[in-house]
């Protein structure tokens, strides 16, 4: 083990050994080492004795890890082993009280039954982590958790600003009660208001204008049609694995829901064809770069708006992804199509909408058939659009009696 006066330049201009690793320390600062390694890797570490046992700390590598903070690190480090303590339980307890790690493990052991885990994941990834992840949980107050919230609430997502106020507070709680920190900074705090429900929906016009735009968006726009076409939610069709489809039909789990009910997607005849043409990849039929699950839903959307915006020499009052599936319904509805036929389309639970309360207890029928037959007629409604045909009449398909 080499021990030298190390500065700024001599450690930069280092060679790495043949093989292996070598430990050159820092002459003047006891245990201070800086590791080398033959593929050129540089860590600093400090070692010291604590309890008659040589350790070694990890400080970080170089040149993330300047000489002269590497020798900060050292100070703060020998000061902990001078007062009997040791600085790698201290860095233990640290990491632990970051809130990326209490985050984990609270999924782990609060959310791991959670059928939509996957949902609690993506928003606190999207919205919470960007701002928190190197911050200690026990450092984080009302006024960090408002910012976060407003965030949301400001860029149009209440709804989702309100689920994220109750999937925090849930992890906080747990985390008072775990011992982790004093208190809940949601204790009392009042949910966002909710705005009222959305109505807006694409006119025939405006459903052409983004059919052909999305074809020029691989995957994304993939995506975009199949939504338009099935009526089902966005991560449905965004996680859709090719195990789940047979034939012409998708079959969903409940455990893929949001309701938690299963739900059968009978293909239309252009549904059929987007799914037909896209590559086997891996198990996922829409991925990314290096097989991915699709992400950054906002910059897509971006995306798809400014192609839309190019092909109308202007863009559209706003809308959202969810808008198709309430276009749907609109539109299914103009065609003759029954509600109770439109709800089966979209998968409304057995309780919900026209089969709530005591009907959806006697209600048995499940109207596959007249579902199938209404995406079939949807799909040739959207194609007639995009291709600049004028619909044909389509025979009202109404429920049952």
């Amino acid at each position: 083990m080499a021990s030298k006066n190390l500065t700024a330049i001599s450690v930069e201009r280092i060679v790495p050994p043949k093989r292996g690793q070598t430990d050159i320390f820092d002459k003047g600062f006891p245990g201070l080492a800086l590791r080398v390694s033959y593929g050129g890797r540089k860590a600093w570490s400090f070692v010291y004795r604590h309890g008659g046992k040589v350790r070694r700390l990890q400080l970080g590598t170089y040149p993330a890890l300047s000489l002269a903070e590497a020798r900060d690190a050292w100070r703060l480090a020998r000061q902990q082993v001078e007062r009997g303590n040791d600085p790698n339980e201290t860095q233990r307890r640290e990491a632990a009280a970051m809130f990326e790690a209490v985050m984990a493990e609270w999924l782990a052991r609060d959310q791991a039954k959670n059928r939509s885990i996957a949902a609690v994941k993506r928003l606190l990834n999207a919205d919470v982590l960007p701002h928190w992840r190197h911050r200690r949980i026990d450092e984080i107050g009302r006024r960090d958790v408002l910012d976060v919230i407003d965030r949301v609430v400001d860029r149009g997502s209440p709804v989702m600003a309100r689920q994220l106020h109750v999937v925090l507070h849930r992890l906080f709680r747990w985390s008072v009660g775990r011992g982790i920190v004093a208190a809940n900074p949601l204790a009392d705090l009042d949910l966002p208001e909710n705005n009222p429900p959305r109505k807006r929906f694409l006119s025939d016009a405006e459903l052409a204008l983004v059919m052909r735009a999305a074809g020029d968006l691989g995957a994304y726009g993939a995506v975009v049609q199949l939504l338009t076409l099935t009526g089902c939610r966005r991560q449905e069709i965004a996680d859709l694995a090719w195990d789940e489809i047979d034939g012409d039909t998708i079959r969903l789990d409940g455990h893929r829901r949001k309701n938690g009910e299963g739900l059968t997607v009978k293909l239309s005849a252009p549904a059929k064809v987007i799914i037909d043409g896209m590559p086997r990849k891996g198990d996922r039929v829409f991925s990314g770069s290096r097989r991915a699950a699709l992400g950054h839903w906002a910059r897509l959307k971006e995306q798809l708006d400014a192609k839309v915006a190019e092909i109308n020499n202007g863009p559209l009052p706003h809308w959202n992804l969810h808008d198709l599936r309430r276009t749907l319904a609109v539109g299914m509805q103009r065609l003759g199509i029954g509600l109770q036929v439109v709800e089966r389309v979209l998968g409304h639970g057995s309780r919900a909408g026209s089969r709530g309360g005591v009907i959806g207890i006697y209600q048995a029928y499940d109207y596959d058939t007249e579902a199938a037959a209404a995406l079939a007629a949807w799909g040739a409604h959207v194609m007639a659009l995009v291709e600049g045909k004028k619909p044909g009449k389509v025979l009202p398909i109404r429920g049952k009696r």
